[in-house]
């Protein structure tokens, strides 16, 4: 199995809210692939920085190190148009950003770990799974 881990869930596990760090090493411990989509990326450290949570900045810069992230490309990008487009066709767009993540997720066959269902489930063809519930 392949996960692409959401901004929120990146920050439950930097809180080590309960269960959700522990599913990511049991993810990993199982052989199942775990990674944090660029603009995830970005979400979560530009908020650190506006609160300057250092010590959070380090944990993410340590998890990283761990997990790996996946950078943006040119697929991304039109994949990422393509949803754009739908969803604003259907009166139905959510944030750019995740649009971007869910580009990610679908062009690498992965499932997206979100707390935040709501909005990705407005995309056709992308796998969620929330380690919160």
């Amino acid at each position: 199995m392949r996960y692409a881990l959401d901004a929120n869930t990146l920050s439950y596990i930097l809180r080590n809210t309960k269960g959700v760090a522990e599913r990511w090493k049991s993810e990993e411990t199982q052989g199942n692939i775990v990674s944090i989509p660029l603009v995830a990326y970005y979400e979560v450290k530009r908020g650190l920085l506006s609160v300057n949570a250092t010590a959070k900045l380090s944990a993410l810069q340590e998890l990283c190190k761990t997990i790996g992230i996946d950078e943006l490309t040119i697929q991304d990008a039109n994949t990422a148009s393509d949803i754009y487009s739908n969803l604003k066709k259907q009166g139905n767009l959510i944030d750019d950003a995740d649009i971007l993540i869910a580009a990610q997720v679908l062009n690498r066959g992965y499932t997206l770990v979100t707390n935040n269902a709501n909005h990705f489930d407005r995309i056709d063809g992308l796998n969620i799974v929330d380690w919160v519930e």
